[in-house]
């Protein structure tokens, strides 16, 4: 159980990344970026061609990939804030889902549709665990998780960009009339999203499932761990994506419910819906 467990942290630690990342949209700019993971697996797509058909040594590739998936994200963040700034909330998530099609088809027709060769970045055994190996990779990941949303907690709280951000996503026509740059702002938080994204799934997915789809649809079970904290708080956005790392390692070790590994994501919004709206639905009931 406890190397079900200790095996199910690397992907537990992608979807802690990806929710810090969705939390961070959905907090600064109103947006549940369902393009969040979209992004950055096409930015690994290409880190990967530019090492296997360019010639690339893997850091530069991986690098620019990177790169890529920021630009991309940013200019998705520019449309929203050109045309979609005083829209409503759901009407700028639902933007999102044209490039999350457009990216997975463009993948297909530049990549094909088969999991791409990415060499590991890292590799090999960090430590051991009760005579369970922990890879380099798990850790990393954990570690990542967790700088990104202790760095956004301190960013939002104790500087002068945070309080700005922080405006903005709370009085977003108080802080215009403040002077506060609204745009540029908001395609900053769209750029560094994208490439948190990008360097997360560059270095889990030598390990994991990384077809175009199965990349991009990690969206899921990042909404999913994002849902935990509400999408405003980093850190139990990170509780969550561990938690359900951990949980879907445990239910693979398990033959008899094996089955259900791939839908721990849709139970665990489930549950967390009905937890969250509990008075409501029992109001109903009686």
């Amino acid at each position: 159980m406890l190397q079900g467990a200790l095996a199910g942290l690397a992907a537990g630690g992608l979807y802690a990344a990806l929710a810090v990342c969705l939390t961070l949209m959905s907090r600064l700019v109103r947006v549940v970026n369902f393009s969040q993971a979209a992004t950055g697996m096409f930015g690994a797509f290409v880190a990967v061609w530019l090492v296997t058909a360019a010639g690339l040594p893997i850091w530069l590739g991986s690098l620019l990939g990177i790169v890529l998936a920021g630009l991309l994200s940013a200019a998705i963040g520019w449309i929203a804030a050109t045309w979609l700034s005083e829209a409503s909330t759901t009407a700028r998530s639902a933007m999102t889902v044209g490039p999350l099609l457009a990216l997975i088809s463009l993948s297909f027709i530049l990549f094909g549709n088969k999991p791409q060769p990415f060499s590991p970045i890292l590799g090999g055994p960090a430590f051991e665990l009760g005579g369970v190996v922990v890879s380099q990779v798990t850790v990393a990941m954990v570690l990542l998780a967790v700088v990104v949303a202790v760095a956004v907690q301190l960013i939002l709280t104790r500087t002068a960009v945070g309080t700005q951000l922080r405006a903005l996503s709370e009085r977003p026509t108080t802080a215009e009339l403040l002077g506060i740059p609204s745009k540029p702002l908001s395609i900053a938080v769209w750029a560094a999203t994208g490439v948190i994204s990008a360097i997360a799934i560059v270095i889990v997915a030598p390990s994991q499932s990384n077809d175009a789809t199965s990349l991009a649809m990690l969206i899921v079970p990042a909404s999913a761990a994002a849902l935990l904290g509400g999408f405003t708080r980093p850190g139990l956005a990170v509780v969550g994506g561990l938690a359900l790392g951990v949980l879907s390692g445990l239910v693979a070790q398990i033959e008899e419910v094996a089955l259900i590994r791939n839908f721990l994501p849709f139970l665990f919004i489930v549950v967390l819906l009905l937890w969250t709206q509990r008075k409501e639905v029992w109001d109903s009931a009686r």
